[in-house]
């Protein structure tokens, strides 16, 4: 679906937006780093939590010697109760309505607004563009600028003795 934008125009002007409509998805989960703006992304087709068990599996074999603390909200796929997680990863659940407390929130909404305005004319259009989006524009220093964050980088150091 379109997501409509504002735009700037002559004043009175009223600016004309092709809006497009259709019941077609496909997903990004995706992990960003505000220490480092290291990052690993991945595109799916669907949210449950056999899915988000797989990405962990993925995400945890990115970079086997690190540790992952990955931030979680409260969606119904996040559910953990009978999958199995990676020893390399760790799991930390904020509390509901605090997508401010969650990196990636910042991420999906820096690709938002690339899309705005956009419309495709099929579903592999729309993952064509995502996915050089998402190549071209999420490096590591656009992550750092866009996630960085006092909070988790004085915890981080806090918690480590950096």
């Amino acid at each position: 679906m379109t997501h409509v934008g504002t735009v700037l125009t002559a004043k009175g002007v009223k600016p004309i937006v092709n809006y497009q409509q259709a019941f077609k998805n496909t997903y990004l989960y995706g992990s960003y780093s505000p220490i480092d703006g290291s990052h690993f992304t991945w595109e799916v087709e669907g949210v449950d939590s056999l899915i988000f068990e797989a990405y962990l599996k993925a995400f945890s074999m990115y970079k086997p010697e690190e540790l992952k603390i990955v931030i979680i909200d409260n969606a119904g796929f996040h559910a953990t109760k009978n999958i199995k997680i990676p020893d390399n990863v760790k799991l930390i659940r904020i509390p509901p309505y605090t997508p401010e407390l969650n990196p990636c929130e910042k991420v999906w909404q820096y690709l938002k607004e690339r899309f705005k305005n956009r419309t495709f004319v099929n579903i592999q259009a729309l993952k064509k563009w995502l996915h050089i989006t998402v190549q071209n524009e999420i490096n590591n220093q656009n992550i750092m600028n866009i996630v960085k964050s006092e909070f988790y980088t004085e915890t981080f150091k806090a918690c480590f003795k950096i």
